[in-house]
């Protein structure tokens, strides 16, 4: 029987969507992409499909993976980009040779090499980062408010005053514990 493993949490934004693959952060942490299949499935679900994917390119995911949510963690608390972080979204960037075509419907999808390498999805991801860490794209990086995820989102809401990464999680979860504890304080208020 195949090990289950936890949900994948998506988003409109590709390059936080991926470091959203480990989640809690600050707490119990969730690895989305424990091994090589669930990294050729997250690939896949968000239009980036490979045939295959080794251990050591799952370690190149991972890597990327870190060095954006670093970079987009500085870029969200205005402090600078760590160098090693920025050495590292740049390589995976130039190491792949995927193009962006038009489909017929006007969209913009991502065709990879013939050979449909996890480096070349990985250049699309971080060339993904790149356009929001460097302020090109319209919104904001921001930092999930629950104190155990503290995940990289970019905010394009119309106040860009988002406070949770996900709303169906975390801010449900957050909300959850206000009430909680608003309903002891009421109780012990009462008696």
């Amino acid at each position: 029987m195949p090990a289950e493993f936890p949900d994948f949490r998506l988003g409109s934004v590709l390059a936080t969507s991926f470091t959203a693959t480990l989640t809690e952060r600050q707490g119990e942490a969730v690895e989305r992409i424990p091994a090589p299949h669930r990294l050729v499935d997250w690939l896949a679900i968000n239009g980036l499909a490979v045939d295959s994917c080794t251990t050591d390119q799952l370690d190149l995911a991972r890597e990327l993976r870190e060095s954006i949510h670093a970079a987009a963690t500085a870029a969200a608390t205005q402090e600078p980009l760590p160098a090693s972080v920025v050495q590292v979204i740049n390589d995976r960037s130039i190491q792949g040779r995927a193009a962006a075509v038009l489909t017929p419907e006007g969209n913009r999808r991502w065709r990879l090499s013939s050979t449909s390498r996890v480096e070349d999805a990985l250049s699309v991801i971080a060339a993904d980062a790149i356009s929001i860490i460097s302020g090109e794209r319209d919104g904001k990086l921001a930092l999930c408010a629950s104190p155990t995820c503290r995940a990289a989102f970019f905010d394009t809401s119309q106040s860009r005053s988002r406070k949770w990464c996900d709303m169906n999680t975390c801010g449900n979860r957050q909300k959850k514990a206000r009430f909680i504890a608003n309903q002891r304080k009421n109780a012990g208020s009462a008696e």
